[in-house]
């Protein structure tokens, strides 16, 4: 059971524009969702220790003038660096999404190796096509991932909007994200099987099809597709066709596709039951 109790703080500013239809994504799932500016985290007017979920949410924070994400790190690190360390550590959730997910990287709170959430190991960097994608992409999901925001999810389609989306790291990086289950999901083919860097599949180049990773206590996650954007059936590029398919019978309603809003209900339930 879900409980409105459950608090999560939306970050919004300087750029960000999915703040809204992520906090509703989150009322959906069963949370209450505050949409709060970076200047109240920084200047203590609000404070992390009153939520349990922080969402770095998606946009072009500072416009991505010296790369995404860079620069809302860099401010976030050298002002609350300390305390984003420590609301991970007292066992709360993080999802970064899309900027987000750039943003986290570059804060070093991914991948998180030996509780290291300080340094910076990997990066999403500039697409292999060249241009900003905006489209729609399968994910296969790793069952054996301890990631939070994936569990009981073999498959979900979601949409992307990014230009700078290159999942790299050094291959012994790429190995240790292997080897550990950190590798939550992949960009794939519509059938599930794995993309194979084959574009538009996968719509930026990123290595092992990587779409998503989490820590190695699946608490933090960032992943480059949008949850949020598919709250309802209709967002699907194909709802009219599936509700035609639905009204003769041709399809149940129950094979519906999996809207993202099961992440954000992953992450409630799972606060939720530590607090039970």
């Amino acid at each position: 059971m879900t409980t409105l109790k459950i608090k999560a703080l939306v970050l919004t500013g300087y750029g960000l524009n999915c703040d809204i239809e992520t906090a509703y994504a989150l009322e959906l799932a069963g949370a209450i969702a505050d949409r709060v500016h970076i200047n109240a985290i920084i200047d203590g007017s609000v404070s992390l220790d009153d939520y349990k979920i922080l969402v770095f949410g998606g946009g072009f924070s500072w416009g991505d003038d010296h790369g995404a994400g860079v620069i809302q790190a860099v401010r976030m690190k050298h002002n609350i660096g300390s305390r984003l360390t420590r609301f991970v550590e007292n066992g709360n959730l993080v999802i970064g999404i899309c900027n987000g997910f750039q943003t986290i990287v570059n804060l070093g709170l991914l991948p998180g190796f030996d509780n290291d959430y300080q340094n910076r190991s990997v990066a999403l960097t500039y697409n292999d096509c060249g241009n900003f994608r905006d489209d729609w992409v399968t994910l296969a999901i790793n069952s054996d991932s301890p990631c939070v925001f994936t569990k009981n999810l073999t498959t979900i389609e979601l949409p992307v909007r990014h230009g700078e989306g290159k999942f790299v790291a050094d291959e012994k990086i790429i190995s240790r994200l292997i080897d550990n289950q950190q590798v939550a999901c992949q960009y794939a083919i519509p059938d599930g099987t794995p993309a194979d860097k084959k574009f538009p599949y996968n719509p930026n180049g990123s290595m092992l099809d990587i779409a998503g990773i989490c820590d190695p206590s699946g608490r933090v996650f960032g992943l480059m597709p949008h949850p949020e954007a598919f709250n309802h059936f209709t967002n699907h590029p194909d709802w009219s066709c599936l509700k035609e398919k639905i009204k003769r019978g041709e399809l149940d309603a129950e094979s519906l596709p999996v809207t993202g809003i099961r992440i954000f209900e992953n992450a409630v339930n799972f606060i939720s039951s530590s607090s039970g």
